[in-house]
């Protein structure tokens, strides 16, 4: 699955940069940490916008295509903002065959949002797994650490009420 790249603009913030230029000044003697920046950098940042991508590359002498292909490869890397609502579907065998992806569809309706994406006021983003390993309460998705089963399509605008804060 092609990852998207986010359309919001970006806003990190000063204590963010000086956060990563940290790591970076720390580990840039050695190219083999590029990971480990990049795992740094999302956790600072939430997710790998262009803006720190290239950050990373400059600050650690390495191409911006490298930096790109390791973001697009491993999926632990995410290219667009989480919301503060994170809803996972999983689209496993077993949710799948039980609706699943008419759920995620709702979802994706329900917010203007496809899939790797977040709604424009950050509240929520939409992202598809392949398994969360709860196929007996198939069709499962979470939102941040809450699991909801044995769901309908009729079930997503009460789920998503319950987080209309």
């Amino acid at each position: 699955m092609k990852k998207k790249i986010s359309t919001l603009p970006f806003n990190g913030t000063a204590e963010q940069e000086a956060q990563l230029k940290q790591v970076i000044d720390e580990n840039k003697s050695d190219k083999s940490n590029l990971m480990v920046v990049m795992q740094k950098a999302q956790d600072i940042y939430g997710y790998l916008p262009i803006e720190v991508q290239n950050m990373i590359a400059e600050g650690m002498g390495v191409p911006m295509e490298k930096v790109y292909g390791v973001a697009t490869f491993y999926a632990q890397f995410s290219l667009s903002p989480k919301g503060k609502y994170n809803i996972s579907v999983c689209l496993g065998t077993a949710c799948y065959v039980k609706g699943s992806g008419d759920i995620f569809d709702r979802l994706s309706e329900r917010l203007g949002i496809g899939a790797d994406e977040c709604t424009e006021d950050g509240k929520f983003s939409l992202t598809a797994c392949r398994c969360i390993g709860a196929c007996g309460l198939a069709p499962v998705l979470t939102v941040n650490d809450d699991v909801y089963g044995r769901l309908t399509v009729d079930d997503v605008d009460d789920i998503l009420a319950k987080y209309a804060d």
